[in-house]
């Protein structure tokens, strides 16, 4: 590979402009005490059913950071793919996401940078049923992993 290009040595290579990934799953109420235990993150919203009916979510909703982190796997094991780390994020948080929906996290690639291997992707979170939950744009970093 020439010296001009920053991706040499990345598992998957330098990606094309218009590539995308996805990846499913569906929320778990382990997933809201796990982020708790990792986080603090306490709000009646994700334990207290009766009090979240009342809101108007209408039902517990899993935290953000539950919901956005789909995003961290498509970007960490598909594309770019590994070694790759978000450099930036800006989300827009449009529907919540409750306990038991599938969702699905999708990655974009916008802009590519030949000499340095950087990305700018769209980013996007949809329920099963194709509603946005959250989408935005982030600047990915991937360093390279072969031969370490």
């Amino acid at each position: 590979m020439s010296d001009k290009n920053g991706w040499a040595g990345t598992v998957n290579g330098m990606p094309r402009e218009g590539q995308s990934a996805e990846r499913s799953r569906t929320t778990r109420m382990e997933d809201i005490h796990a982020f708790t235990d990792m986080t603090g993150d306490r709000n009646p919203v994700h334990y207290d059913e009766e009090l979240a009916k009342k809101t108007s979510f209408g039902k517990l909703i899993v935290q953000g950071g539950v919901t956005t982190g789909i995003l961290n796997a498509c970007v960490a094991q598909d594309l770019p793919g590994p070694g790759t780390v978000f450099l930036n994020t800006n989300l827009n948080f449009r529907k919540a996401v409750g306990v038991g929906e599938t969702i699905t996290g999708r990655v974009e690639v916008v802009k590519v940078r030949e000499d340095k291997p950087l990305c700018t992707l769209k980013v996007m979170i949809t329920d099963a049923g194709g509603a946005v939950c959250v989408e935005g744009e982030a600047t990915t970093y991937t360093m390279p992993l072969e031969g370490l």
